[in-house]
């Protein structure tokens, strides 16, 4: 099953995608997670990608896609994997169909994790910044990046929505178990269309 997580940065999408990840027994792939391992391995990645990040901004496409392409490749994704955080942007979307279209696979599900107020976001960003000790994550970066996610990611829903009819709206203030109980059903749904 090939899933795709759409939200905001402190909408849970980690979170639901390290469950699903171990429920369903298919490979998270998350581009910021791939970015921070570059970076604490100090790799040439790491090292281009870390101001970026540091700064609040996208890391941009020539260095995103290639990484995307090769986590895609590997055997371990052939029973699926669970996107997050990437797209972020229209021509991302673009890339990720024809890298799919290479692959011969197709998304099975979009989830658009959805928070009604940006100070819950905030609050959460920042929670976590605490709990994590993550440098990048202080609050002029969570604005900068809740406004790019706003511009440039959340218009890739009705992207999705236009192209695909796979598209499921998820209400992501409640709790973890709440959010996962309505992804499961969602899962079991096109499980049964497969």
């Amino acid at each position: 099953m090939n899933i795709l997580l759409l939200g905001p940065q402190g909408s849970g999408k980690g979170t639901q995608a390290k469950k699903i990840a171990s429920t369903y027994g298919i490979p998270h792939i998350s581009s910021g997670d791939l970015y921070r391992d570059a970076i604490a391995r100090g790799t040439e990645l790491g090292r281009a990608v870390e101001p970026i990040l540091a700064a609040g901004d996208l890391v941009p496409d020539e260095i995103t896609i290639p990484l995307i392409r090769d986590r895609l490749s590997r055997g371990d994704t052939v029973p699926g994997f669970i996107l997050d955080g990437y797209p972020r942007n229209l021509a991302q979307a673009e890339a990720l169909d024809a890298m799919l279209d290479d692959l011969g696979r197709a998304l099975d599900v979009v989830f658009a994790f959805r928070v009604p107020e940006r100070q819950d976001l905030i609050d959460r960003l920042l929670r976590r910044a605490e709990e994590e000790g993550r440098p990048d994550d202080t609050l002029e970066v969570i604005e900068r990046r809740l406004a790019t996610y706003e511009r440039e990611t959340e218009p890739l829903i009705e992207h999705y929505r236009a192209t695909r009819s796979n598209v499921v709206g998820l209400h992501a203030h409640r709790t973890i178990d709440e959010v996962f109980t309505e992804i499961e059903q969602s899962l079991s749904a096109v499980e049964a269309r497969a």
